[in-house]
């Protein structure tokens, strides 16, 4: 008989809310639940590694570290998913109350109020729309053509924060945010997927009409957890957006 224990964590469910539509069938994530595990003293040490702060990879170790889905990590998740992941994670560590401080309507203070993150629903996802392999098509209104797209993933986010870093390297002018993201949520054009001819296309040929319709379409079929709340500070109703401070994943001892 071995001396040796071995533990198992206790872990949880955690509702998607793509409802794992957006991805393939043979992926553990297409039943539109991922497992998590609760957090441990070893999750506590990759929050205070000041090596990873200054990296910026803490939240991305973290949650890789919580995730017991098979062959699965945060870079898997489109973006609406790894939301309510980090919400879920925080959930299983400290409980749902979250304190954060927020502007007062009344005289623009700053005040303390103590949210419920259970209290977050899912966005409701369009009836229209077939999220079958995160592609989707949409022609533009105003150059006619016809793209496809998909949904971005936690792996593309580092991707278009590497290339932007890299750009603000070699020019200090304005940060090609939108137009980095185009090119990496378009998978093709009329067609054509070649990547040099998106980039073009994005880069001298797409309207600003275009681009909008497009953010706004992407913006209307994203699942995604409701980060905002009403609160009530004195005697007035006011809706506002969860505050994510340091204080979310790193609440005072």
């Amino acid at each position: 008989m071995s001396d040796k224990q071995e533990f198992k964590f206790p872990s949880e469910m955690v509702d998607l809310p793509s409802k794992g539509k957006v991805y393939p069938k043979e992926s553990p994530l297409s039943g539109g639940q991922i497992e998590l595990k609760y957090m441990t003293a070893k999750e506590e040490d990759i929050l205070t590694s000041q090596n990873l702060i200054k990296k910026g990879l803490v939240i991305e170790k973290l949650l890789n570290s919580l995730i017991l889905t098979p062959n699965i990590t945060i870079d898997d998740l489109v973006l609406g998913d790894k939301n309510a992941v980090m919400v879920a994670a925080r959930i299983l560590a400290y409980g749902p109350e979250y304190v954060a401080s927020i502007t007062s309507p009344l005289d623009g203070s700053q005040v303390d109020y103590t949210f419920d993150l259970s209290q977050c629903p899912f966005k409701d996802l369009p009836d229209d729309v077939d999220y079958t392999d995160n592609k989707f098509k949409l022609e533009l209104p105003a150059s006619k053509a016809t793209i496809e797209f998909k949904l971005l993933t936690g792996k593309d986010e580092k991707d278009i924060d590497a290339e932007l870093k890299s750009l603000k390297k070699v020019s200090k002018q304005v940060s090609p945010e939108i137009t980095t993201r185009l090119k990496y949520a378009i998978l093709s054009l009329n067609g054509d997927d070649n990547k040099q001819h998106i980039r073009s296309f994005v880069e001298q040929h797409l309207l600003s009409r275009d681009s909008m319709v497009i953010r706004k379409e992407v913006n209307r079929i994203s699942p995604d957890i409701d980060l905002k709340q009403e609160v009530e500070i004195g005697g007035e109703t006011v809706e506002v957006a969860i505050p994510m401070t340091v204080g979310f994943f790193w609440p005072e001892a």
